[in-house]
C-alpha cells in the first residue's frame, strides 16, 4: 500500500472493487455531475469533467451511468456541493489528507472526526498535515514498447518534474499547475496512458510493518464507506 489515494490502486484489487462497486460509482457520479454543473458539459474543454469521466472508465462504469450523471447536472440546480479538504492523523500518527465533495460540511467533518477518533487519531486544523505532502500531477504510462530512455526523453520534452520506473509502467510527475497541459502533450505523442490524477504524495513516507497496518487499513475502509469522501491520502508505506 503506497501513500496515495484509494482510486489509484483500486483497479489492482478486483475483489474489493466488486464489493465496493456501487459505492465507487456513486462517488464518481457525484463528481461528474458537479463538474458538468460548474463548467462546460464538453469534456474537451472542461478538464475536471474529463478527469472524472476517465476515472469512471477506469472503474468500468457503464457509459449510460456516465451520461446519466452528466444529465443530472440540469436537475436540482439549487443543490450545491463543495470540494473541501480535511487534514488529520490516523493510528501510529500517520498523516492524512482527505478530499471531500459535500453539501453539508458539518456532517462531513463530524463523520471524519468520529472515524479518526475510533482508531486513536484526530482531525487536525488546516495546514496540520499538508507540509508532509507534495501536491502534484501523476501520469502513469505503460512500459510496453517504451524503453527507459524513451520515457526519460518524453518527460523532459513535456517539462515534467520527474520520471520514475515501476514494475510495468513509468510514472511521470508534474507540478500541479502544469498537470493538464503536460497530460495533453503526452497524449499527442503516445497512447500508453494507464492512469492520471492530481494527488498528494508523501515527501518522506513512514514505514509500517504489515502486522502494524491493520488499524490503518480498517480506518481507510471505513472512510471509503462515506459518500462525501472522494480521496484519502496518507504518508505510509507498508512492507512485510
Amino acid at each position: 500500500m503506497a501513500g496515495h489515494s484509494h482510486w489509484a490502486g483500486i483497479k489492482h484489487k478486483k475483489g474489493r472493487q466488486d464489493k465496493l462497486r456501487s459505492k465507487i460509482f456513486s462517488k464518481i457520479s457525484r463528481e461528474i455531475t458537479v463538474a458538468a454543473k460548474t463548467g462546460s458539459k464538453d469534456p474537451g474543454t472542461n478538464h475536471r469533467l474529463r478527469a472524472a469521466i476517465e476515472t469512471a472508465k477506469e472503474a468500468n462504469m457503464p457509459k449510460d451511468n456516465i451520461m446519466r450523471a452528466i444529465n443530472k447536472s440540469e436537475i436540482n440546480k439549487n443543490e450545491n456541493f463543495e470540494n473541501l479538504r480535511y487534514e488529520g492523523f490516523g493510528p501510529k500518527k500517520i498523516a492524512l489528507i482527505i478530499e471531500s465533495l459535500t453539501d453539508n460540511k458539518n456532517r462531513t467533518a463530524s463523520s471524519i472526526r468520529t472515524t479518526l477518533q475510533k482508531f486513536g487519531g484526530s482531525l487536525g486544523s488546516t495546514g496540520s498535515t499538508k507540509h508532509f505532502f507534495d501536491n502534484c500531477g501523476i501520469i502513469q504510462v505503460s512500459n510496453k514498447g517504451i524503453s527507459e530512455d524513451m520515457a526519460i526523453d518524453l518527460a523532459a520534452k513535456v517539462g515534467a518534474k520527474d520520471c520514475k520506473f515501476c514494475s510495468n509502467f513509468y510514472e511521470i510527475v508534474t507540478k500541479k499547475e502544469d498537470f493538464y497541459k503536460i497530460k495533453n502533450e503526452i497524449e499527442k505523442l503516445i497512447k500508453n496512458l494507464t492512469y492520471s490524477a492530481i494527488e498528494w504524495r508523501p515527501k518522506s513516507p513512514v514505514k509500517l510493518k504489515k502486522e502494524e497496518a491493520f488499524e490503518l487499513e480498517s480506518m481507510l475502509e471505513l472512510l471509503e464507506e462515506n459518500d462525501d469522501i472522494q480521496n484519502v491520502f496518507h504518508n505510509c508505506n507498508i512492507y512485510s
